[in-house]
C-alpha cells in the first residue's frame, strides 16, 4: 500500500477536513488514498457491504472544484465517510444487513445523510451490520464475517459492526450508526474508537430503518471526541419529517470542547455498573479517572438506585415488542429469509401482552425522574465501563440457543441498554488495552441534552492520553 495512503490515514476527521479547507490537501488525493486502503484492507475486515468508488471520486473532484471557485464549504468538505447500511438514499440499495432487502431502495434520503451531504461529507459506501440491527455481537450469517480491527479472531461488537471496524481500521474518517441498547458504544469500545449515543430525539431518525421506535437513536463513530463533536453538530437538530425529534437548541459542540472542567463532579457507580466486572477491565477504567482529575474534575463514589435494575429488566421487553411490530408483515411473508437467531427474537415479541408493553412505556418517565434525582442531584456525569469483559472471540459468540451464549449476549449490553430506556446521552471513549492487546473503554453518561459536556470531558481526556491515536496492529501489519 502506498506510503501516502498510510500517512493520510493517520489524520483525524477534523485535521483532514481543515487541511482540505485550507488547500493543503485535495479531496481527490484523499479519496484516492481512501479507496486504496479499502481495496487493500477490507477483504480482511469485511466492513463494507457496498462501495461506490466511481461516484465517490466524482464527488471528490466536485469538492475540489468548489474550493477552486471560492465557494463557501461545510465543516466536512471532502471527508470520506461511510455508514451503517440502514440509512436510505435513492439510487443505491439499503439492505439493513438482511436477505429480504437486498434490492430495497429508499424513496427519500435519510435526514442524517442529507445533512452530512450539506456539510460536505462524501459517502463512500455502506457498512456491515447485524441483521436488522438485532444483536450486540456483530455476527450476521448473511454477510462475510466482519472482523475486529485489533484482532481478527475477536468480534467487532454490533449492531453497528462495520462502522466500528471501518473507522478503527482507517478505511474512513467517520461513520454513522444506530444505538438501541449499545449498538454505537459497544463497537466503538471493541474497536478502540469514540462513539456518541445522543439523547433520544437529538438526531432525526427520518429515513433510517426502525428497530425500536422508543429506544433508537442515531449517532457518530469516529476516532476522537472532537471528530464526534463535528459530526454530531452536522446531524443534530429538529426535523419536521420526524415528530420525535427535539426542538432543543443545538449548541456549537466543537467550540465548547476546551472549556474548563475544573470542579465538575464525575460519579463512579457503586452497584449495577460495577457488578460482574472483569478485573482487568475494572482496573483500566478506574485508571482513566486520573487523567480527568488532572484537569480539575472531582471524583465521587455514588450508589446506584434500585430503579436501574428494573430498567435493565424492562428494556428487552420494549425492544422485542416494538421489533416484532416493525417486522410483522415481513416476517409473515418472508419468514424463511430471516436468520434463526433474529427470527426467534422477533417471535418472542409476539407473546408479550399489550398491557406489559404499555406498563413498560408508562414507567419511563418515573424511572428517569427517580434516576435523575438519585444521581444527577449529586454528580454531573457518570463514569462506567462500556463492556464488562474483554472483547469476546468469534468462537465464543458462535450462535447457539444455549444458556452460555445467551448469558454472554446479555452481558455485552448490560452497561449500555439502561441508557437507551432512560433516553440519556452517553459517550464511549477508549482508555487502554488488556494484556492481550484488546481495547477497553469507559462510558460517560449525562443528563438529557448534555452532549456538549460529555464531548468536552472526552476531548480533554484525549488531550491527556494517546489511546485514541493507536493504530490497530492487525491492520498495520497487513
Amino acid at each position: 500500500m502506498a506510503a501516502e495512503a498510510q500517512q493520510l490515514a493517520e489524520l483525524t476527521l477534523c485535521d483532514l477536513a481543515d487541511a482540505i479547507g485550507a488547500g493543503d490537501l485535495t479531496a481527490t488525493e484523499v479519496m484516492a488514498a481512501t479507496l486504496t486502503r479499502i481495496e487493500h484492507l477490507d477483504p480482511h475486515l469485511n466492513a463494507f457491504i457496498w462501495c461506490d468508488a466511481e461516484r465517490a471520486m466524482e464527488r471528490a473532484r466536485e469538492a475540489d472544484v468548489a474550493l477552486q471557485r471560492g465557494d463557501d464549504v461545510g465543516p466536512l468538505h471532502g471527508v470520506p465517510l461511510a455508514h451503517k447500511d440502514m440509512f436510505y438514499r435513492p439510487g443505491r440499495p439499503t439492505t439493513c444487513g438482511s436477505r429480504i432487502r437486498q434490492e430495497f431502495e429508499g424513496r427519500e434520503t435519510a435526514t442524517v445523510l442529507r445533512r452530512l451531504d450539506q456539510a460536505g461529507g462524501i459517502e463512500v459506501g455502506t457498512l456491515a451490520m447485524v441483521e436488522f440491527a438485532m444483536g450486540p455481537h456483530g455476527y450476521n450469517g448473511h454477510l462475510p464475517r466482519c472482523r475486529n480491527s485489533w484482532d481478527f479472531e475477536r468480534i467487532p461488537c454490533g449492531s453497528s459492526s462495520g462502522s466500528g471496524t471501518a473507522v478503527a481500521g482507517r478505511l474512513v474518517y467517520g461513520a454513522l450508526g444506530s444505538d438501541t441498547g449499545g449498538s454505537i458504544r459497544c463497537p466503538a469500545a471493541a474497536n478502540g474508537i469514540t462513539g456518541m449515543s445522543p439523547t433520544y430525539g437529538r438526531v432525526s431518525r427520518f429515513g433510517a430503518m426502525p428497530m425500536s421506535f422508543s429506544l433508537d437513536v442515531m449517532g457518530p463513530l469516529a476516532r476522537t471526541a472532537q471528530d464526534c463533536a463535528r459530526l454530531l453538530g452536522a446531524i443534530a437538530g429538529r426535523d419536521k419529517k420526524d415528530a420525535s425529534s427535539s426542538r432543543e437548541r443545538v449548541p456549537d459542540y466543537e467550540s465548547e470542547l476546551m472549556r474548563s472542567i475544573v470542579g465538575l463532579r464525575i460519579g463512579v457507580p457503586q452497584g449495577y455498573f460495577d457488578e460482574d466486572l472483569d478485573p482487568e477491565v475494572a482496573s483500566l477504567v478506574e485508571e482513566s479517572l486520573d487523567a480527568l482529575k488532572s484537569r480539575g474534575a472531582s471524583v465521587i463514589k455514588i450508589d446506584m438506585p434500585p430503579v436501574l435494575q428494573q430498567v435493565a429488566d424492562i428494556h428487552p421487553l420494549v425492544m422485542k415488542a416494538e421489533g416484532s411490530a416493525n417486522h410483522g408483515n415481513w416476517k409473515r411473508a418472508h419468514g424463511d429469509d430471516y436468520s434463526d437467531e433474529v427470527g426467534k427474537r422477533l417471535e418472542a415479541g409476539y407473546f408479550i401482552p399489550a398491557s406489559d408493553y404499555i406498563n413498560a412505556l408508562q414507567f419511563r418517565g418515573p424511572a428517569l425522574q427517580a434516576f435523575t434525582d438519585a444521581v444527577f442531584s449529586k454528580v454531573d456525569v457518570l463514569h462506567t465501563p462500556v463492556l464488562p469483559m474483554p472483547t469476546p472471540s468469534l468462537e465464543a459468540t458462535a450462535y447457539s440457543s444455549g444458556p452460555d451464549y445467551l448469558k454472554m449476549v446479555v452481558a455485552l449490553t448490560r452497561n449500555t441498554k439502561v441508557v437507551n430506556y432512560l433516553g440519556l446521552p452517553a459517550l464511549s471513549v477508549s482508555c487502554g488495552f488488556t494484556d492481550d492487546g484488546l481495547p477497553t473503554s469507559f462510558q460517560l453518561i449525562g443528563r438529557p441534552f448534555s452532549e456538549s459536556l460529555l464531548l468536552r470531558l472526552g476531548h480533554q481526556y484525549q488531550h491527556e492520553t494517546d489511546w485514541h491515536q493507536m493504530m490497530p496492529k492487525a491492520v498495520e501489519n497487513l
